[in-house]
């Protein structure tokens, strides 16, 4: 029997139910096709055909014995339900140009008109699909690929100072223009620059998931990041995209992923012969934090010489790729830190990490409270009360400044492990400060 013909939009009710807005949020693909099917009538059978998915993997998917990870079927999904891209994480979607923006054959010129204000407030502004499927008709030249790699290094300037939650919409924007570049045939240089950009910035999505502690959505663009890598064989970049996902293996508790991880980006990168100093040096204080979460005092020290060994080894000539150059000399210095730290070596930690924060460029506010947060709990480790309170205070300000889950997670740590000296003076005027920062509305901030 074939399926009744409906209209290919959700309800409006569906698409604003705070329910559905959440669940897309999270990309819950279980509880969305169950909305879908309750509120829309649209059934498991007729999702499968809208996505191009088989019936069982949608079955699965509403069970819950399956989750939908990959951009694509993400971006099936929003296409064959006509889910907004927004809601998804997506850029706009084609479908959702208003029919206003329709290009239509100019009349002929009769003379000066008028314009109708009244009428002109109402029409949307431009759709970004629309203005950057333009600039595609135009042929790629090496000016635009600079162009591009330059967005990226504002991108993740911006990253640093107010976090990726309102800058990832532009991010995963660019990503699928780069990656409708790619569907067209380019002399190999172009399109090896478009596969290096394209592995930038879905390296970036991943990593603005991962600071909002979105571990899954963070796997699935670290994931497409290093199949856009590969495809080049830029052995550098995916040593790169393996060590951001070996780091997030130890803030998910899972250091033996860590270890392995890191362990095949130094691999990749062995296997380079372009590899230069500063990024060995990097993915060698990678492998102290893995061995650090693990408890391993021996091979974390031998991890943390190794990196010191390397970064000694670089010269102004190294032809270090653009996403190296943040792992400077007070970033050795405040990770050799925080290695200690993991280790509960707080002696060799809190000089270490006070000497790289008095370095920390003002505008980094994530860095700044990351790094700030580190050095109150080796403090308070270490006795010192006062200094640790005062130390988590002057965080509070950057740390308000961006959007950061981790930063939240670290403030939170601090918070509990000052339970035992809630009656002290300086832990109360911490507690002051925090509660005066809350009535601010800073989201997702522990409670006094």
């Amino acid at each position: 029997m074939p399926e009744p013909r409906r209209s290919k939009e959700l309800p409006a009710g569906l698409l604003t139910d705070p329910a559905m807005i959440e669940a897309c949020q999270a990309r819950d693909f279980s509880r969305i096709f169950w909305l879908v099917k309750v509120r829309a009538g649209i059934y498991p059978s007729m999702i499968a055909r809208r996505c191009d998915l088989t019936p069982s993997r949608v079955g699965e998917v509403i069970t819950g014995r399956r989750q939908l990870l990959h951009m694509d079927v993400v971006e099936r999904i929003s296409d064959g339900l006509r889910i907004p891209g927004h809601l998804l994480g997506l850029a706009r979607c084609s479908w959702e140009t208003p029919q206003t923006l329709t290009v239509t054959p100019r009349e002929p010129f009769e003379g000066p008109t008028s314009v109708d204000v009244r009428s002109a407030v109402g029409l949307p502004g431009a759709d970004v699909d629309s203005i950057l499927a333009l600039a595609a008709e135009r042929d790629l030249s090496p000016s635009m690929l600079d162009a591009l790699h330059s967005s990226i290094s504002d991108y993740w300037r911006r990253d640093d100072e107010h976090g990726g939650e309102t800058l990832r919409p532009a991010v995963v924007g660019q990503l699928r223009y780069v990656i409708g570049l790619l569907k067209e045939q380019r002399p190999t240089p172009m399109r090896d620059g478009l596969h290096s950009i394209a592995a930038e910035l879905a390296r970036l999505t991943g990593w603005t998931y991962f600071d909002a502690r979105q571990y899954n959505q963070a796997r699935a663009y670290f994931t497409e990041a290093l199949g856009l890598a590969k495809a080049i064989d830029d052995r550098q970049f995916t040593a790169n995209v393996l060590a951001c996902m070996s780091l997030q293996a130890t803030y998910q508790d899972k250091p033996g992923d860590a270890l392995a991880l890191v362990a095949a980006a130094q691999d990749q990168a062995r296997g380079a012969e372009e590899t230069t100093p500063r990024v060995l040096a990097m993915l060698a204080m990678r492998e102290s934090f893995a061995h650090a979460t693990l408890g391993n005092h021996g091979a974390t020290h031998a991890a943390i010489s190794e990196a010191h060994t390397h970064f000694g080894r670089i010269s102004a000539d190294d032809p270090d790729p653009a996403w190296a150059t943040y792992f400077d000399e007070p970033k050795l210095i405040v990770d050799t830190g925080i290695a200690h730290g993991r280790l509960g070596e707080a002696a060799l930690a809190e000089p270490l990490i006070a000497d790289a924060l008095r370095r920390e460029h003002r505008s980094n506010h994530r860095g700044r409270a990351f790094h700030a947060f580190w050095l109150a709990r080796t403090q308070l480790q270490r006795g010192k009360l006062d200094e640790a309170c005062h130390t988590a205070i002057d965080a509070l300000v950057p740390a308000a400044a961006v959007s950061s889950q981790r930063i939240v997670g670290h403030l939170r740590e601090f918070y509990e492990q000052l339970e035992p000296f809630r009656r002290e003076p300086t832990a109360m005027a911490f507690e002051s400060r925090l509660r005066e920062m809350l009535s601010c509305q800073v989201s997702g901030w522990p409670r006094p």
